[in-house]
Order: C-alpha cells, then structure tokens, then sequence
C-alpha cells in the first residue's frame, strides 16, 4: 500500500511539472520513463544511414549504419537538429499580416513578431490567400517550385507535396535551372548534348586503373562526397584512399588546380597548382595556343568528333576582334601562373592518360558558363574523351559518382502533378503575357522588376508582379545572392507562406509559417545510393513529431480537403500504404533481375542490398561509334563552336568560349583597388547547405565565439592586427557580417572563404542591418552569369575585412520567433 502512494505521488509530480510547461505536448511518453523502453531504429538520411537508440519517445544515440565504411561526422549533428532551439512549434502568422492581411506593412517582415494560431486557422488564412490570388489576379501572381534540397525520404518528398496540392487548386509560375550547377546544365547540352553536371561518371575503378594524370579542377570530393541527394552511401571514399596510396608509390600524377588548398588536396597529399580566383579560362586557352601552336593537340580526334574548332582558332592566335593572342604571357598577368609553368603544365598533359575532373564552384561567377566550355575544349584537343581513364567529368564530388550503377529500378516517389483526367479548381491558363517560368537565380529581379524582360536560352523571359510565394522544404534565404537586395524585393509580395521545421531565415521573413516534421519524425523509404543505386533503406519513425509538428502529407491532403481535393491528393492512401506501395512498385520492376523481399520482411529488416554494378567509362560509346551513338547536340558531335548560341547575338555569351573580364576581380581585377580580398562560399565542411546549422553541438566544433569561421591567410591577418580566434567584420557595399578569423595557411593571400548555409541573422529588418553569425550571401552579388543560362554569380564577390571593435551583438538566429499576442 505505501509503495502504492509513493508511486501514485510520484506520477501526480511529473504530470504537476509537464503540464506546468507550454513547451512540450503531453502525451504517453509522460509514464515511459516507468517503463524504460529502448530500442534501436534505422533511418536514412542525406549524410548516411544511421541506426538510432530511441528511448521513451527520445532519440538518445546515433551510431553509423554497419555497411557504411566511411560514415561522417555530420550525423552527429541530427539530435541537434531533432532538438534545436530552432524548432518551429506551432502555426505561426506574422503579426501585422494578421491583422491587415495582404495590406500589411511588408517592412516589418523580419522583425521576427509572430501570433501562435490553431492549425485550423492557419489553413484557412492559407487556403483563403490561395483564393484571393487565383481569383483577384490570375496564375502569374502566385510564385511556386521554391524547393531544394528537401529531406531524405521518397513518399515524404516536401516539393512533390507542395506543388502536388498547388496545383490541384490552381497554376502558378515556377522556376527552371537550380542554384548548384545553373550555368554548366544549360551550357553543356549544347557543348557535349547532356546537361554532364549530374550525369554518372567513369567509375573510380577504371580512373584508378588507366589514369596517368588527375587533375581535380575546382574540385573538393573529400568535402563534398559525405552527402548525397538520396541517402549516401560513401562508397567513393574507398577509391579515394586507394587513389592517395598511388600518388604516395607515384603510381598517378594528381594535381588540384584551385585557389585555396583543398581538403581533398590536404588529404591526397597530391601536388598543386595556385590560381587566382576567376581566372581558369585564362589557363586554359593558355593551355590551348601551347596545345596548337606546338602541334601537340589530337587533330584526328578534332576533326573525326568535333565541330566548330577552325572557328576558334583564330579567337586563340588573337586574329579576331580583341587582337590578342592568348599566350601564356597574356595569361600570366591574369591568372597568376608564370608562362613558363603554363608551358611545363601543358606538357605533362600530353602523351599521357589524362583525366579532368571539374567542380561546380567555377560555373557559379559571372559567364560562368565559360569554363566548363573551354575545359570540354581541352579534354577535346587532348583526345582522350570517351577513353578508359581519360577525358572530362563535371561530377565526381556529387553522391559518389563514379560508383558504378546496380542496373536496378529505385523507388518512386509521391506524385508530383495532378493525376491525368482530373483539373485544378482554377484552370486558369491566362498568364497575361507573363512567362509561367523564370530562372530560379532571378527571383529578386522579377519581384524589383515586374513586367521587365530578360533574355534567357534564346528565349525572352518576362516578369511577373507576383503577388503571392510558397517556400516548402526550402530556405530561400540561404541560398539566394545579395540579402539587402532581397530584403526590398520580397517586401513588394503581398503574402509568403513557409512550411518548414526550422525557424529559417525564410520563415522569419514570411507571413504564415507551418510546422512541419522531421523526416525523422515519420515513415517513408529512400533510395541507398544516389547513382550506385546499391539499395532501398527503411526510413523509421524514430519518435512521434514534435510539439505541433505535421508531415507535409498531412499538412497539404489538409489544405486539398479545404477546396474537395482531398481524396485525389492522396488517393485515399495514408503514410504507410503509400510506404508500402513505393516499396512494391520498385520490386515488381525487378523481378527478374534482382530479387526483393515483401514489403513486411523489408521493412523489419530495415533495408535490402542490390548487386555491385559493372565498370563503365562515359562518352566510350560516342568514341565508337558518333554516329550511331551521336551526342545530343544539334550537330550530335562535341560543339567547340554552337552555331545555336551563336545565333543569339548575346554580348556576354558568343559562339565559342572566350575570356569575358568580371565585374569585380581579385589581384588586380576591377575594384581590387576598393575591396582587398575575394570571398570564396563553398558548399560547407560540417553541414549540408543550412541543413543542421541549427545543431548546437555541431555548429560549436566549427564556430568561432559563436559565429561562422572566416578562413583567412595569416600573412592577411598580421597586416590587419587580426589573431586567430578574434572577431572581425566582413563588408562590401552590399552588406556587412561579423564572423570569427580562422587562420591557415591553405589560403593564400587575398583570398578568404565563408562557407555558405550558415544561417542569415540580421542585427534586425531593416536594410543594411549587420548579419551578427556570418551569412556570405549578405555579401554576394546578385547577377546573371550571363544571357544564356541567367544563373546565380556568387562567387564573383569581393570584400574588405576589418578586426570587430567594440561588443559585438550575440548572433540571433538560432532562438526561434518572437510569439507575441495579437
């Protein structure tokens, strides 16, 4: 009986303390701790898969899924994101938009005010927006396929929910073209007949095999290769231990051309080429009047595969309009390699087994596009495309590529567009002029810009004056150029909604904010491997979601059932039978080649494993055999020169590549005598874009007094009084952040990296507030690499630092909103 009361008190005391807190639902996990249940769960994810010890309803551990051989620390970052301050807890509405709705005062957005509202209200004040939009104005006033990189999971696809249930109530305009390789997919199907930049690679085992030169060209695999767009698997990483024993038996002649020393580089221990920032296609037409004039390039393999090369020639001998012969003299003064390393550089190319590995970083400046190009115009005038161990790749740091595909068919996902025979509620297809599409690096422009054209890939493009953007999965405030300036666009929307589970920069500057889940926080199944397609992993519900935390199933088949759509949207399915269905769609269409258990037996188990694919070498069948394997080119050969672009009589983007000077450029370029320094923001080291920038604990391994580390040269830092460790404040004109200095010697002078996704925390609103964590987009200018594919610039960047005086105010970016009453 005493033991009776004791307990009985002690239950009547957690509930006194639970139900005392606003901040936690009260729910069975209340008496759990009576219990002491635990077990361990597995789940996939952008950095791996994972295996998680759950205990009463909290994850307590993370250990790396057993066949993952290279996991990265990054999973240490997900109880952090699980558990973050950041976490957004309920349905939210921006103060003044609450009470003026789409007469608000949309300067105030950002000031982080916001009224906690009933999940009920919130869609109603959504779907009514909805309403207004289609029915005051038309499709063009509403501004979807705000994506990005989404969550890990094949069912619980944010975009394919967001856009799904959209358009079932009405059309919107959406973009074209994303923010990683902008520039090089629109180039490169006119230069090699497929967008390349997320095309699989020759396999590491052949590279490994045939190679006699690497070259990694702006590119960083040991970074980039710990995430994958599905969940990652590492397997490239074994290749590339393998590849650092060969360089240490010089087995291979690797050199990273690069203006910082890479971790790639760091690791390999590989030789290294300094260039300065911008200035790649200087080199390599360097490279090129070496290659012509001394009758090393491959005429044959020019003239059986390629088109266009008598036309670029007299460009290289400088018999064109500029005059100048592109010598390595000429490129000495621009890129900062000595003529005579040019010339030796050039030489080790040639007679060997050559293969050009490119990065993403060097297509995301102004005429980005250029490049890429005149890279495929070495690798061409080399010959050694399409052999085992030779030729171009734009690939080889994105998720392990160069892993050789299983042949296997991979899951599906949720379904995109409306299901054929059905039609929005507004079948509206009066955009009034106005494209239904624009590139998704010009989005600040449209809404500073309506009704103004644009060329773009032969087309005209013209603007919108939205009135109404969905952001969903999507930190839009991360990943665009120039924060002022998009502070003064988005003040001219009328309404922004964001469904998201952190408080993103995106969502403290929108009107109605969703809470929606983890993908930790519900069932769902991924692919393991996004080019290996090695297998199919179970995604398990690691706890149920947090505070009012929904999945975007259940957030949009909420919203359908507002306007009747309901039963269409998720065809009368719920989450597991969707699960369920995904799973046995892939094992029907293996049949025969692979076999899969049933579902039950999948999905205990956790994951089945497909084969090992076989070695395969990219453009080999072209080399056959190009005309019965033709490119997907308009001539189907390699254009050195694009009569198509040619013909678009663009200033900034002409028939063959050429060396277009930069708006603003580093070591003696324009406005160097202004700004001292080039701002490199690379995808980071310890997180995925701003994906776990919200984990305490991991953020605090990097950051420096709380902010984002600024990699500097210490020579740099001595001329400004600046020790590793202090504060600094970085700025241009276009916008000014406090950051903490790294010193190291992998950067030379003159060049400085902030690591891009580190969360945007504006002092306050207003324009020119100070970013008090260290977001490199205040900074970034906001252009068009060019006409042609109108991508995001943001590596042509140059600032000034100076060490930070005075108290520095404490980043706020990380704490969640303001709730307020209304």
């Amino acid at each position: 009986m005493e033991q009776s009361r004791r307990q009985f008190l002690k239950n009547m005391s957690v509930m006194a303390a639970v139900l005392g807190s606003p901040n936690f639902l009260v729910s069975r996990s209340v008496f759990a701790e009576e219990q002491n249940i635990s077990e361990w769960k597995i789940t996939g994810s952008h950095w791996g898969a994972i295996r998680a010890q759950v205990k009463n309803g909290k994850v307590i551990d993370i250990k790396p899924f057993e066949l993952d051989k290279y996991p990265t620390e990054m999973i240490n970052g997900i109880k952090g994101l699980i558990y973050s301050d950041a976490r957004i807890r309920y349905p939210m509405v921006r103060l003044d938009w609450l009470k003026k709705r789409e007469k608000s005062d949309t300067s105030q957005r950002g000031d982080n005010r916001f009224v906690r509202v009933t999940w009920d209200e919130a869609l109603d004040l959504f779907y009514e927006e909805l309403e207004r939009v289609q029915k005051n104005y038309g499709p063009w006033a509403l501004h979807t396929g705000a994506v990005g990189w989404r969550s890990t999971g094949q069912f619980h696809s944010c975009g394919n929910h967001m856009i799904r249930a959209i358009s079932m109530h009405g059309n919107s305009v959406s973009t074209t073209g994303d923010y990683s390789a902008g520039a090089g997919q629109v180039i490169m199907p006119y230069v090699l007949g497929s967008t390349e930049v997320y095309s699989q690679g020759t396999s590491w085992e052949i590279i490994l095999k045939e190679s006699e030169n690497i070259i990694f060209w702006a590119s960083d695999p040991i970074k980039n290769l710990q995430v994958g767009w599905n969940c990652e698997t590492h397997e490239a990483y074994e290749y590339l231990e393998q590849l650092k024993q060969k360089i240490q038996e010089k087995g291979i002649n690797v050199v990273c051309v690069d203006p910082v020393k890479s971790k790639t580089q760091n690791y390999l221990g590989c030789s290294y080429q300094y260039i300065h920032p911008q200035t790649d296609v200087p080199f390599m037409l360097a490279i090129a009047y070496v290659l012509y004039t001394e009758k090393l390039y491959d005429q044959k393999f020019i003239d059986m595969y390629t088109v266009g090369f008598d036309k670029f020639v007299p460009y290289l001998l400088g018999k064109t309009e500029d005059k100048i012969a592109k010598t390595p003299e000429w490129a000495e003064k621009i890129c900062g390699i000595s003529a005579d390393k040019i010339r030796e550089f050039t030489r080790m190319l040639v007679g060997k087994r050559t293969q050009l590995i490119f990065g993403w970083a060097i297509q995301r400046q102004q005429h980005g596009e250029q490049p890429y190009w005149m890279g495929t115009v070495l690798a061409a005038m080399l010959g050694q495309i399409g052999l085992a161990g030779g030729g171009i790749s734009f690939a080889h740091h994105y998720s392990s590529i160069g892993i050789p595909a299983s042949g296997a068919a991979m899951p599906g996902s949720f379904p995109l567009n409306v299901d054929e025979g059905q039609t929005p509620k507004y079948n509206n297809t009066d955009y009034k002029g106005y494209s239904r599409t624009i590139p998704c690096a010009r989005m600040t422009d449209a809404l500073l810009n309506p009704g103004t054209s644009i060329e773009c890939n032969g087309k005209k493009i013209i603007y919108a004056p939205f009135k109404m953007a969905i952001f969903s999965g999507c930190n839009h405030w991360h990943r665009h150029s120039d924060r002022n300036k998009m502070k003064k666009g988005f003040q001219n929307l009328e309404t922004i909604v964001s469904i998201n589970y952190s408080w993103t920069a995106t969502c403290r500057f929108s009107d109605i904010v969703l809470p929606a889940c983890t993908s930790f926080e519900r069932n769902d199944i991924d692919g393991y491997g996004s080019y290996s397609n090695r297998g199919v992993i179970a995604m398990h519900k690691l706890i149920d979601p947090l505070y009012q935390s929904r999945t975007d199933f259940e957030i949009f088949k909420d919203l359908c059932r507002r306007f009747g759509k309901e039963k269409e949207y998720c065809r009368n399915m719920d989450e597991m039978m969707w699960v369920e269905k995904l799973y046995e769609d892939c094992r029907n269409e293996n049949k025969g080649k692979f076999a899969m258990p049933p579902f039950a037996e999948f999905w205990q188990k956790g994951y089945v494993l497909f084969p090992k694919g076989k070695p395969w070498v990219r453009h080999a069948d072209f080399r056959e055999d190009p005309e019965l394997y033709a490119l997907g080119t308009p001539s189907g050969f390699i254009e050195i020169y694009s009569n198509t672009i040619a013909n678009f009589n663009y200033d900034d983007c002409k028939g063959h590549p050429m060396w277009f000077e930069k708006m603003e450029r580093s070591h003696g370029g324009p406005k160097s005598e202004v700004y001292k320094f080039w701002l490199q923001s690379v995808h980071p080291d310890k997180r995925l874009h701003s994906q776990l920038c919200e984990a305490k604990e991991l953020r605090e391994t990097y950051s420096i007094q709380g902010r984002e580390p600024l990699f500097m040269n210490p020579k740099d830092a001595e001329k400004l009084g600046i020790k590793h460790g202090d504060l600094v404040r970085i700025y241009n004109e276009r916008g000014q952040a406090i950051v903490g200095a790294h010193l190291s010697d992998n950067f030379a002078e003159g060049v400085v990296r902030l690591q891009e996704g580190a969360w945007y925390s504006p002092l306050d609103e207003k324009i020119g507030a100070i970013d008090t964590y260290g977001d490199p987009n205040t900074m970034t200018l906001d252009i068009g690499t060019s006409k042609l594919s109108q991508a995001v610039s943001a590596n042509t960047c140059l600032v000034n630092i100076e060490k930070f005086t005075g108290v520095a105010p404490m980043p706020n970016g990380f704490t969640g909103a303001i709730e307020v009453a209304l």
